[in-house]
Formats: C-alpha cells, structure tokens, sequence
C-alpha cells in the first residue's frame, strides 16, 4: 500500500469516528439531564477532542465525498425544549469543568510538541498569506490577455471537482465547501503547477471587477490563523460556549442560495466567455478569434458531443475568417453536396445570436429538413440560452414575440419565411434580424417557390441596412447575377471530404467520366455476373449485379425515375438477392417492421413487409411522413444497406452511401438537369466510413451524346421566376409593397424592383417590352381586381406619374393571408356564401372551406366513391352537398355512367370529394383506411391534410382581416389546431413538438409522458428503456426540443404579464 491509500484508509477511520461522536454528542443534547443515562453519553471532554479534530482537519483539504456523508437533516430540532444554552445551570457547569480540563491538559509533553508544530504551521500559514496578498493584485492585472483559455480551462477544472449532490446539500455545510474549494485555500498546500496558475488567473481575472471578493478571502484566511493564536502567540481556544454561539450565529446570518453553486459557475463561465467573444468580434483584426470564432467553448464541446466533430475542414476555417465576414457584408459560398456547409451556417447563426445579441433566421426548403434542423439546434438553444421556433406548415406566429432577455432563431420554410419577413416589416423590427441563412440559394430558379424567395430576400435588402445574408449553394454558372442582386461577395471551393468517382454504364460495359477525352469516357471494365435467361428479361440494366457489389457490407442509393419504378426495383431485387441476406441484423430488421405496423395501426404496406427482411426498402413521396422518417433512421443506422429511391430524397435529407446507382438519365419524361445530377451523385460517400465514393449513370447507346453533354456542360444558370405562371410573382410583391407602406408610388416601386434578380436581368427577360410597362401593366390587374386603389396620371411632358397607392381591405387581407392571387376572389365569395346557411352541427362545411384550391388538379375523384360515402353519411351531413352545390342527383348519374345536362361547377365537385377524404381522417384518424378507402396513395392523403392545416392557418389570418367575416375566427381557430395533428385531444401537447408523430406521440402517452413538461424533464436513458424502437439519439433530440418549447411558451407569457403591467407612456 502505497502512501496516498495509506493516507485515504486513516482519513476514512478518522471521519467514521467524527460520525459517531457527532450522532452521541446530538442524543446527549437531546435529551433531558433527568432521562439520561450515566453509561451511555459522550462527556463533554470528548466533545471538546472532537472540536480540536474538526478545526485541525479544516486546515487541510477534506476529501468531498466525505462531506457529503455527514447526516444533517435542516428539519430537525437538535436542541430540543432548550431555548438557551445560557439558561441551562447543568450545561454550563459542564463547560466550566471542561474547561479546567482543557487548562491542564495544555502542559502536557504531547501538547508542547503539537503547540510547537502548530506554531510553526501558522508562520508559514502567515507567509503565504503575504505571497498570495500580493500575487492576487498581480495576477489580477496580468491574466487579461488570457481570458478566454482560462476560463475554459478554469470551468472545465472547477466543475469536475463540484460533487453532483452539492445542490442537496445545506447552507452551511455549502460554505464550508465554498471555503474547501477556493483555488485561495487550495494554494496553502501546494505550489502552483502552469494549469493551476491558469486557473487561478482566470479565477481572479472573473473576480476583477469586485475586489472585495478577493479581500473577504483574505479575511477568512485571517480568521482562521487568529482562531488559532493569541495577541501574545500562545495557543489558546475559546470557550465552548462561544464556539457554539459564534457557529450557530454564522449558521443563521449564512445567505440562502438561490440556485446551486455548480449552476452559477456554469453560468458565470459562459457569460464571462460571451462577453469576450462580442469583444473580439466587434475588433476586426487578423489574430486569433477567441475559443471557438469568437464563441464560448461551449459551442465546440456541443459541435464535437451532438455532431461528432472535432475539427473544421480547411475550407471552412477560411471562409469563417473571411475578411467580409467578420466585416458582416453579405456573403455567398459555393460548395459540392456534402462539403460541410451548414456548419460554417450555424457557427455564423450562433456567432449573431450569443455575441452579437441579435435574431436569426435560417430558411430551409422544405418541411422535413425544418424539422430536423429545429430538433438538431433545440440542444444548443438550451445550452447557450436562446430560442429556436419552428417556422413549417401551420406552426410560426406573425408577428413572432419580442423576447427581452433571449433572442431567437427562426428556422422556416420558405412561404413562411416571407410571411415573417412581411410581420416585421409591418411591426418596424425588421432591423431585430441581424442576419439571414439561405439554405439551397440557387432554388432562386426554381418556380413559384423561387419567386417567393426572391421576394423576401429583396425587401430584407430594401429595408434592412444592418442585416447579414448568408446564402449556400450548389455551383452556379451565373453567380454574378446573385452576387449583384445581394450585395455579396463569393467564396467557391471544390473541396469533398471523400473522393467521387463518376462512372457511365452502357450495356455491360463501364467507363469512369474522363473530361480529358474525346468523348468524355474512358472504358474501365466489363460486368463480371452470371445471368440466366429469365435474369436478363426481369434485369436488363444488370441492377442485380451492381447492388450485390457493394451491399450488404456498405450502403447503396439506386434512383429511379417514377415512384412506382421505385417500389418494382426493389421487389425485383429482392427476388434474386441470396437468403444470405435474410440473417444480417434479423433482430433489428424485425424490430423495423414491427414500428411500421404500429404506424400503420397494425398494417404494413405489403411491398415493404417483403423487401424489409432483405435490407432494402423503398423512399418517395408516397410515403407518410412517419414511414419516411423511420425508414431514414434505419438506412442511416445499417439497418438497411440499399433505397430505391425519386430524385426528392438528393434534395431532402442527408443520406449518404458508398455507391449511388441512378437507372435512368430522365425524371419522370424530363431528361435529367445538371444540378440534379449533381445533386444526385453527390450523395456517394461518407465522411469518417468510406475512403471513397462512386456513382453509375446507365443510360442506352442512343442517349449517349446527350448523358456526355451532360456530364460535360457547366452547371444551368439562375433565373428570376418573379414572371413564372403570367407574371403572378410580381403582382404578389407590388401587393404586399404597397401594403406594407415599403413603395406606394410608382418611382419608389420603381426603385424597389430595380433592386431585385429580376431587375439586374431584365435584359434578359425583356425584349418586347420593358420593365417599366410590366410593372404598369401588373398594377393595373391589381385595381382591376379591386386589391389597391389609385389613379394612374400622365403629365405634359409624357413621363409616368402615379399618385400615392394604398391596398384596399380585401387586397390587405390577401397579402397578410399569403392567400394566391388566382384564388382570392373565389376564397371571398365562398366565405359570404357561407355565411348564409353555414351548417355547423359537424366540421365537414368548414373543412370544405380550407381545403386548398391548388390541390384539386392533383385528384381525380372516383364516382363510385363518392357516391357510396354520400349514402353513409347521416342527413345532416347530407344537406352540406346541397350547400356547397353538389346535388345527388349529379352524383347518381356520374355513378351509373349517365350523361349529366345540367351544369355544375367542377371545381367545387372535385374539391369536395377532397374534403370528405379530410372529413374521414378528421373522424376516423387512421391515414390507412382512409387512404385504402378513396383508393389513394397515402403519401398524398398526408400531404393533403399538411396543405389543409396550412391553408386553414392562412384562411383564419384573411378572415381576421375582414371585419364581415368575424363569426370564422373562433371557428377557424379550433379547426386549425385540429387539423394540424388530426390525432386525439390528448396527443396534441406532444405532437407539439417537433418531429413527434401520431405513433411516437401514442408510445409517449402510453408510457406516461402526458403533457409537454413531462417531456421536457425526462431523461433520455429512461425514454429508451421505456419506448420501443428509440434510440439515445432521438431520445435527446426530444428533450430538447421540448425543453426549447416549453420555454418559448413561458417566454410568451411573461411577454403578455409584463405588456398587460407596462405603465402608459401617454398617460394624461
């Protein structure tokens, strides 16, 4: 046994004796002098032994796990009926006999030779009191530079040694470890090592600010010396007496901590780091940034504990410390797929929000990938104290709260990023948006939802001079057009983490992409697999002999170019796959299945009930978002090793493999576009699994030239879609311009749209007419429509003169509403319509009047259906037919194949077959039944109910707007909410939260998770163990972004307390 076990073992002993004595010492007080018994108390010598012990045992360092054993219960009345040890004749004759005792026992030979060492201790005690007196004021002055590494050295250091149970513990028992833990104190016993004197810098460097800290320390230490001598040197104690008084009155005058001391250290560090941070951040300069880019250290823990990254690619050091950046001019950064660049987004985003004290907003595609990122980011927003709303589908409240002490990151959809922009420019705090991430920039390009973009982004620009715009992107053949259009610099870089190798397949044969050839291919092997006759009739692609290269050892992405060719590739595969493939991670594959029955209320789709066993399944928008997500998570874990899947998933979610397959050089009837094969085939490769990655475009001896061009031609260029579909994009922005006060004459608009994409190419797009009679023309459809009021005036001189502009309230009510243009007349009429006979003894006329218009040409209604759900509906359902103009008599000729002479409108036929396929999820809340029962894919069910939820949202702000239409709002309200999870009451709190579906939320409240603040405080280890088919991961992600919604929800709320409670400013 070595010295320092040695030393731990007399420890122990001594403090199982302090126990002892302590427990005999509190049943003596205890109890009354009448009942006690001679043999059985502790004298009262023996107590003043065990306070000699105790105070020599508090000039060392006393181990903490000890300190924790101590028994004090803060409830329990240790002097019993004795109000004063003063009036208590027996107790005092004690301590007067004790006394004499103690007199007599201080000439003893072994108490000369202790009162010499301790002597000797003090001297050197009062030595190194004078050191460190005077070192503090040093160290004080010479730890600034520092700051940043010690105290992430110091919180890393100071909260390992803090014992979990510290928190428990009482006021006094705190103190005293306060004392214990005082780099101060520590220093008595040990010279200072190089991370010591960090430590103690940064200590001191926090306490800068309040001397007085240091000094009452210093007093401390000064106490204990003096307890210990006299004025004339010699040893002497006080009395027992007073020993007990002066403890009891530092016992009561002891503060009451308002939160643990672990907590504050936590807090105390971060602060202490952010406040550098925004330091250094504010000075531009070319030396280091800080911890982490001008972050706390905190930041990188988190990056490297949730993310599993440890290190920045070179790429995205350089980029973060970009002149420009740090300058905060707008920015775009152009990478291949899988590059790394949502990090350098989110380090920016976190940068804005903790050092900056800014908001962000982060616009993402599509409502998946809002989803992930909401939950993703939640643990950093709990962590560095800040807010992250999800701004997707019917979730987002414009205008969003004005948070006093916390700022906020919205992560939205694109649609909904508009209508947020357009709330704060309405509010006047446009300018509270310090900087905005565009995910995907180049989707610009890409139709109406491009036009929607461009919109928001231009009047960020027009109003906004102080806000950032980040935006990331694939590479763009005409990124000077947007580096014109956003004001920013560019920053390229060709960098992957894992190498690609591009490959073509004709017939048998393989040629690895060479652009240095003639014809863009270099041959690089034959097939080598052995097909049959019947292979090659059911195989002609050789898919077989591709996928059994690579799977089930690594992972395989095969692209096809229809949903349906999806789900006949991977049965066909399966079908000539060996039985091997059957025993590779059975128990987890059985698991899989078993979680798609229990999405599916007991039933699973039976091409997947096949394919699961073997490893492969199928990914396309048929899907429900609960199979999708859970299929996701089993690819990404191993569980399957190939997807056949439509060219959405290269533009959804992350989900790489070591070889990429696409079947087909066309999309649907479309030939393939080089971004999406680019985006396609960027998808091979994992960083930190694979070395490297491969794709193989197959393609037919008659499309060769073209699959060359395609892999040759530079990337397609970015246009504005602000014309797309008859100029509809443009009258929206003129709309909502005018409404929103941004440009109300015709020179100002003017200037507004010269501003825009669509203004730095209208050379491009306008060759028979200019601009300027584009936007006439577009303002004059607007009056037309009776949406603004104005009159267009010309003067002598022939210029184009436009008085002040002003929307009227039904063109107020549209563009607050986000409502389209082509449908806002139609949604007005229904609405009165209504008004006059609405039937509310069921939903099913208010489902009728959100279901959305835009989704009526995507279905084709089944009139045998239709006629059977009208004869299983009761009568008063029956007569909301008649109201909204469907007669049975239609329904029964359409039926039966009869002609129908009289005329009735289609598109209210065909929208409310659509909203009894609503009415029957709104009832039966079952997507598979009611997808088997209308006879549609139940991928498109959900999407039509997502769509619904969102238009209600939009058709309850448009009623808002219009006082006609009060009745609706109460009405639309409770729709909205119901319509958004279209699950039981009781499952909507945990539907809540982001990425919890109908089936994860059943699991939750099965298992007692009954409200969102259970879901908030559970614990991960106990949500795996207690849900089937939860992983750790997921576990957390849930917590999280419970946590983060709890928090917004009490965040809201005092926001109302405190504007309800503001004082009037104009008060008379």
């Amino acid at each position: 046994m070595d010295l320092d076990q040695a030393e731990e073992s007399e420890d122990v002993n001594q403090w199982d004796c302090i126990r002892k004595r302590v427990r005999e010492v509190r049943r003596t007080v205890e109890t009354p002098p009448s009942k006690r018994k001679n043999n059985n108390h502790t004298s009262v010598y023996e107590i003043t032994l065990l306070g000699e012990k105790e105070e020599i045992q508090s000039a060392a360092s006393v181990p903490m796990d000890h300190m924790d054993q101590v028994e004090c219960d803060s409830q329990e009345d240790l002097f019993g009926d004795y109000d004063s040890f003063g009036d208590d004749s027996w107790l005092r004759a004690q301590f007067e006999d004790v006394e004499k005792k103690h007199s007599v026992c201080t000439s003893s030979p072994k108490r000369n030779e202790r009162e010499e060492a301790d002597t000797l201790d003090l001297q050197n005690e009062t030595k190194m009191h004078k050191l460190l007196t005077e070192d503090a004021e040093l160290l004080k002055d010479s730890c600034t530079s520092q700051s940043n590494i010690a105290s992430e050295q110091f919180c890393s250091k100071t909260l390992s040694e803090m014992p979990a149970e510290a928190d428990e513990l009482p006021n006094s028992q705190l103190a005293l470890m306060e004392g214990f833990d005082s780099p101060l104190v520590k220093l008595e016993s040990k010279e200072l090592e190089p991370e010591d004197i960090l430590s103690f810098n940064c200590f001191v460097n926090n306490l800068s600010d309040s001397p007085s800290v240091v000094n009452n320390t210093m007093q401390c230490l000064n106490v204990q010396n003096q307890s210990k001598t006299t004025s004339s040197g010699t040893h002497k104690r006080l009395s027992l007496k007073d020993q007990i008084k002066n403890a009891m009155t530092e016992n009561a005058n002891s503060p009451i901590p308002h939160s643990s001391r672990n907590k504050q250290l936590k807090e105390l560090v971060l602060s202490e780091e952010i406040n550098a941070a925004m330091k250094t951040i504010q000075a531009i300069s070319d030396i280091d940034m800080g911890p982490f880019y001008g972050l706390p250290s905190k930041v990188k823990d988190l990056i490297f504990l949730l993310k599993g990254i440890k290190e920045l690619y070179e790429w995205q050091h350089v980029c973060l410390t970009l002149r420009c950046v740090q300058e905060r001019k707008n920015l775009i950064y152009s990478l291949p797929t899988s590059g790394g660049k949502t990090l350098v987004a989110e380090i920016l985003i976190m940068q804005e929000i903790l050092c900056r004290k800014r908001d962000a907003l982060f616009i993402l595609p599509y409502v998946a990938i809002v989803q992930e990122k909401v939950r993703d980011l939640s643990a950093f927003g709990i962590e560095c104290n800040f807010l992250v709303e999800e701004y997707a589908g019917s979730k987002g409240r414009f205008p969003p709260f004005k948070h006093r002490k916390k700022n906020s990151l919205y992560i939205a959809t694109i649609e909904k990023a508009h209508s947020l922009v357009n709330s704060l420019i309405e509010t006047e705090r446009i300018n509270s948006l310090g900087l905005v991430v565009v995910d995907e920039l180049h989707m610009l390009g890409e139709g109406s939802r491009g036009a929607v973009l461009e919109m928001a982004l231009s009047k960020i620009l027009y109003t906004s001079k102080t806000t950032q715009i980040i935006g990331m992107s694939a590479t763009l053949n005409n990124v000077s057009d947007l580096q014109h259009f956003l004001k920013a610099e560019h920053y390229t870089s060709n960098f992957r983490p894992i190498q690609l190798k591009e490959y073509v397949k004709i017939q048998d044969s393989i040629y690895e992409v060479n652009n240095k050839s003639e014809d863009g291919f270099t041959f690089a092997r034959l097939l080598n697999y052995k097909y049959s006759s019947d292979m090659k009739k059911i195989d002609p692609d050789h898919l077989i002999a591709l996928v059994t290269e690579i799977i089930p050892q690594h992972s395989c992405l095969l692209f096809c170019p229809t949903k349906k060719n999806c789900e006949n590739v991977s049965k066909m595969l399966c079908k000539y796959l060996s039985k091997s493939f059957l025993s590779v991670k059975a128990k987890e594959k059985c698991g899989l299945i078993a979680e798609l029955k229990d999405i599916g209320n007991g039933v699973i789709c039976p091409v997947l009930r096949g394919t699961v066993p073997y490893g492969l399944a199928y990914h396309h928008s048929g899907l429900t978002n609960d199979e999708r997500k859970v299929i996701e998570q089993a690819y990404s874990e191993g569980i399957l090793c190939l997807l056949t899947c439509t060219s959405t998933l290269a533009a959804g979610v992350n989900l790489p493999a070591r070889r990429v397959i696409l079947r087909s050089p066309y999309v649907a009837r479309d030939f393939l576009k080089r971004n999406q094969y680019k985006q396609m085939v960027g998808r091979a490769g994992r960083a930190g699994i694979d070395t490297e990655g491969e794709s193989i475009l197959i393609t037919q001896e008659q499309d060769k030239k073209l699959v060359a061009d395609l892999i040759s031609k530079p990337m397609e260029c970015c246009y504005s879609n602000l014309i797309h579909s008859s100029e509809k994009g443009i009258k929206d922005l003129l709309l909502s311009l005018v409404g929103l006060k941004v440009a109300q004459t015709l020179d100002k608009i003017v200037e507004f749209m010269d501003g825009t994409l669509l203004g730095v190419q209208q050379q491009h797009h306008f060759n028979e007419k200019s601009f300027l009679e584009v936007m006439e023309q577009a303002l004059q459809l607007l009056m037309e429509k009776g949406l603004i009021k104005g009159r267009m005036l010309r003067s002598s001189e022939g210029e184009e003169m436009c008085c002040q502009l002003e929307v009227t309230k039904l063109g107020h009510a549209t563009y607050k509403a986000s409502v389209d243009l082509d449908y806002c007349d139609t949604l007005n009429m229904d609405l009165k319509k209504s008004l006059e006979g609405l039937v509310l003894d069921n939903y099913l006329h208010l489902i009728y009047l959100v279901t959305p218009y835009d989704m009526v040409s995507h279905c084709t209604p089944d009139w045998m259906i239709y006629f059977r759900q009208f004869h299983q509906l009761d009568v008063i359902e029956q007569n909301v037919f008649a109201a909204v103009g469907v007669p049975e008599s239609f329904l029964t000729k359409k039926a039966s194949g009869q002609a129908v002479k009289k005329t009735v409108n289609g598109l209210v036929v065909k929208r409310f077959y659509m909203s009894l396929v609503l009415y029957s999820l709104f009832k039966e809340m079952n997507m598979w039944s009611v997808a088997q029962k209308f006879n549609l894919p139940r991928g498109f069910t959900q999407n039509l109910l997502s769509s619904t939820a969102a238009f209600s949202s939009s058709v309850l702000h448009f009623c808002e707007e219009l006082e006609e239409f009060w009745a609706y709002r109460a009405l639309f309200t409770d729709l909205t909410q119901k319509l958004s999870y279209c699950v039981k009451p009781e499952l909507i709190p945990l539907m809540e939260v982001s990425g919890v579906r109908e089936a994860r939320a059943r699991q939750l409240y099965n298992a007692g998770y009954r409200s969102l603040s259970y879901l908030a405080n559970a614990i991960p280890e106990m949500l795996v163990k207690s849900i089937e088919h939860l992983s750790r991961r997921q576990a957390m992600q849930i917590v999280s972004s419970a946590k983060m919604l709890l928090n917004e929800k009490a965040e809201a709320l005092l926001e109302e307390v405190e504007e309800l409670v503001r004082l009037p400013t104009d008060i008379p």
